[in-house]
């Protein structure tokens, strides 16, 4: 069994100082599937951009199968046979699969599209490699776990030895993420090599042959994965013991603080995406939220934290109704949000960590005097959470799209936890974070609800759901199908079905 990539001595330093791979050396054999792991910020993005063409190294070397290449963009990447399949698939949502598939690289008779050859293609691809697709759907009309066929269909269409893998268990249910790893066990037996990055370790484990831990820049350990445990990936990752037990829940009886009743949601193209969601939030509680992305949750979140208006139903908040107020009016009743999408509505990429951080609060006594703002009381603010929240930056005064994915997490949950909440809305807190900094996050989020906060949690993350929850409820196609109240000993295999819609009950389990 050969070496298909050789990366030797790669060095990478952005224009702020921050250098993101220290001499990396890494040899990826031929048909294996190759996991790499870290903490956020420790390199291995970065590295696999580096690999696809996304950025370009200031030192070091790219050998592929035996050849030194120059990989400037991802059309050399792609020439070369290396493919990329993102954590946010990059799919045209309004084309076809095989508009898509065959996106750039179309059959054309005459200027026009040969669709009867674009569909022979996709149908061909589909069935030599096993992963069936609904050639003729449009991508906007797919699950999740299709998406992410006609992501790797895309690479392999282009002829792709090397495929990287970013998170791609990260939005699945446990029964897709198992359709996925047959995917990626036959390709193997095709002769194809994956390299798969994860924060999911057990996954890590049961899929891959050999693990890469970098740290720091640089590259900790590669061994085989069965002479690894979670605990083992994990100590070498961050350094120290994770903990990886359910946390207990708070057995104080607590008040209703929110509750949402008959909530539903009409969208803009006359489809009832949330069909008379109720549920209750009591003080000292989580309530998990689990389902497969698009099946409301996002817009629940959004009208309970005013970003978006209901079209029937009513929101309480201690009894005060607080239905389509602004976002604004109802932060100031001291209710945070994390967001789902943190680029989109959790910061302001241009701005520095000090401005993301005061975003909500710069006009308080603490932050404002008469005419100026206090810079250094925002400052010292500033730092103090840099440090409590390991934020991995040069400075406070840096921009925050300086930072690597999982920092800017970090900033919005610093920024959130941070402000005497007494409800928190945490939609994916801990999405693309390390084992390290989830178990921080997990923990602060414990801290929260011990001090008397309602925590409603939606999260893709099973094991983040059965990890934190007092109660676990189930949303699928816009309803609740299932809450469970006693829960002890409930997998994420028997969550699958509700949030697949092969099971709807409303009976606790």
């Amino acid at each position: 069994m050969g070496t298909i990539l050789s990366l030797k001595d790669i060095v990478k330093v952005y224009p702020n100082g921050v250098i993101a791979n220290k001499g990396v050396s890494l040899d990826i054999e031929e048909g294996v599937i190759h996991a790499i792991v870290g903490e956020n910020g420790a390199g291995k993005t970065t590295l696999m951009k580096i690999v696809f063409g996304l950025e370009e190294a200031q030192e070091g070397q790219i050998y592929f199968k035996g050849k030194k290449i120059k990989i400037k963009n991802p059309y050399d990447a792609i020439k070369n046979g290396i493919g990329m399949v993102h954590q946010h698939f990059m799919l045209a949502p309004d084309l076809t699969v095989y508009e898509n598939l065959l996106l750039g690289i179309e059959p054309k008779r005459g200027i026009f599209l040969n669709t009867k050859k674009a569909i022979e293609i996709t149908k061909k691809v589909s069935n030599d490699y096993g992963l069936p697709v609904p050639y003729d759907k449009k991508i906007k009309d797919l699950p999740i776990g299709l998406r992410q066929r006609v992501e790797i269909l895309k690479a392999l269409i282009r002829n792709a030895e090397l495929l990287i893998l970013d998170e791609p268990t990260s939005v699945l249910t446990p029964q897709e993420t198992e359709v996925l790893f047959n995917t990626l066990k036959n390709l193997k037996k095709d002769r194809k090599t994956i390299i798969f990055i994860s924060h999911k370790l057990e996954e890590v484990l049961e899929i891959a042959d050999k693990v890469t831990v970098m740290r720091d820049g640089k590259i900790v350990v590669t061994k085989n994965a069965e002479d690894l445990t979670e605990h083992e990936i994990a100590y070498l990752m961050v350094g120290r013991e994770i903990h990886f037990d359910r946390i207990p829940p708070n057995n104080k009886e607590g008040e209703v603080i929110l509750e949402a009743k008959n909530i539903s949601f009409v969208n803009e193209d006359n489809i009832k995406v949330l069909k008379d969601v109720s549920f209750e939030l009591k003080s000292y509680e989580i309530l998990g939220l689990c389902g497969v992305e698009g099946n409301g949750q996002t817009e629940l979140v959004e009208i309970l934290t005013g970003l978006r208006k209901a079209s029937s139903g009513k929101i309480f908040l201690k009894d005060k109704e607080i239905t389509n107020l602004l976002p604004r009016e109802i932060r100031e009743k001291r209710v945070s949000h994390i967001p789902e999408d943190r680029m989109k509505n959790g910061v302001a990429e241009r701005a520095t960590l000090e401005e993301n951080i005061i975003v909500d609060r710069y006009y308080k006594n603490s932050f404002s005097g008469r005419l100026l703002l206090k810079e250094k009381e925002i400052e010292n603010h500033t730092n103090e959470l840099i440090k409590k929240f390991n934020i991995v930056t040069l400075s406070s005064k840096n921009p925050v799209s300086s930072l690597s994915g999982g920092n800017i997490q970090k900033v919005v949950v610093a920024r959130e936890l941070s402000s005497d909440p007494l409800i928190i809305i945490a939609d994916q807190p801990t999405r693309g974070i390390d084992v390290g900094s989830e178990e921080l996050v997990h923990n602060l989020l414990k801290d929260a609800r011990d001090s008397g906060a309602g925590i409603f949690l939606v999260s893709a993350d099973l094991d983040e759901i059965l990890k934190l929850s007092t109660r676990i409820l189930v949303i699928y196609n816009g309803e609740i199908v299932k809450e469970f109240i006693n829960y002890e000993g409930l997998t994420g295999k028997e969550l699958g079905p509700y949030m697949l819609g092969l099971k709807k009950e409303n009976k606790d389990g």
